[in-house]
């Protein structure tokens, strides 16, 4: 009879949810009875990811390379066998490994690098099936979405087609409202001006605000002790996604720029250095 190899999902003290059996890594199971899918028999799946179908995604439950060695029932993601040997153990990082494609990943189904959600094919995603990167909200096809099912980037309300709006179903850009397709004239600290947002955007000041960074993955080797202490999971993931408040971000942000470069953002329409430093904390003596 062929030997057919898989995986099998087990509770923390190795035992299975269907009947609470007691497994060891190195021996062997068999039942004389019909095995029967979801009733019956010793379960396993082809793919390690599969087993999450069952069991909770948790570094807490263990799960292990089998051998199937007797009769198998098999369906998309699932089988059963009435003789089984449980060959080895995986390691938490192993099956990380396994369930993603992507690197530095804490999800499962990802094919992009360090996502903490699941199912996501970019970069840096908290949320679940974003195809973009940098998303937390879900389903969007965007990047650095904060709504839900956006198509466009930068958006931080739902449905929208466009880029960096608030509001809601729009197919323009830099809208507030909802159902909008025509771009707004842009208000610069409180007061109107004649830039549209397609002008700002292709603005320098555009280019050196995109330098702003909120939540920068940073590998192990990088962490620091204190953050590698918070961060053990950064064993198996090999780094964590460090986060900087809004205060914080700017600080750093504004640090690196050069002389002409903060000029270009002084140079904004409207430009006034006291609500500059309510959004920023960034004080006028350092402008």
């Amino acid at each position: 009879m062929t030997e057919i190899k898989g995986y099998k999902a087990f509770l923390p003290d190795l035992t299975s949810k269907e009947g609470r059996m007691q497994y060891e890594v190195g021996k062997e199971y068999k039942t004389d009875k019909k095995i029967s899918l979801c009733s019956v028999g010793f379960h396993f799946c082809a793919k390690a990811v599969d087993v999450f179908e069952y069991y909770l995604f948790s570094p807490n439950n263990r799960v292990c390379e089998v051998t199937a060695l007797g009769n198998v029932i098999k369906r998309d993601d699932k089988s059963v066998t009435d003789h089984i040997r449980i060959d080895r153990e995986l390691t938490w990082h192993e099956v990380l490994d396994l369930c993603n494609t992507g690197k530095g990943c804490t999800g499962r189904h990802n094919s992009g690098d360090g996502n903490s959600g699941n199912r996501n094919s970019g970069y840096a995603n908290s949320g679940y099936a974003n195809s973009g990167d940098g998303n937390s909200g879900n389903r969007n096809s965007g990047d650095w979405n904060s709504g839900n099912r956006n198509s466009g980037n930068r958006n931080s309300g739902d449905w929208n087609s466009g880029n960096r709006n608030s509001g809601y179903a729009n197919s323009g850009d830099g809208n507030s409202g909802v159902f909008c397709t025509a771009q707004p004239k842009l208000t610069f600290f409180d007061a109107p001006s004649d830039v549209t947002y397609d002008q700002f955007v292709r603005s320098e000041a555009y280019d050196i605000m995109c330098r702003i960074r909120h939540n920068i993955w940073v590998w192990s080797s990088d962490m620091t002790d204190d953050e590698k202490k918070e961060h053990p999971e950064h064993e198996t993931t090999g780094g964590f996604i460090r986060r900087h408040d809004l205060k914080t971000s700017f600080g750093t942000w504004w640090n690196e720029l050069d002389d002409r470069q903060r000029g270009t953002i002084k140079a904004l329409p409207n430009f006034d250095a006291a609500k500059f430093e309510i959004i920023t904390e960034i004080k006028e003596e350092r402008l």
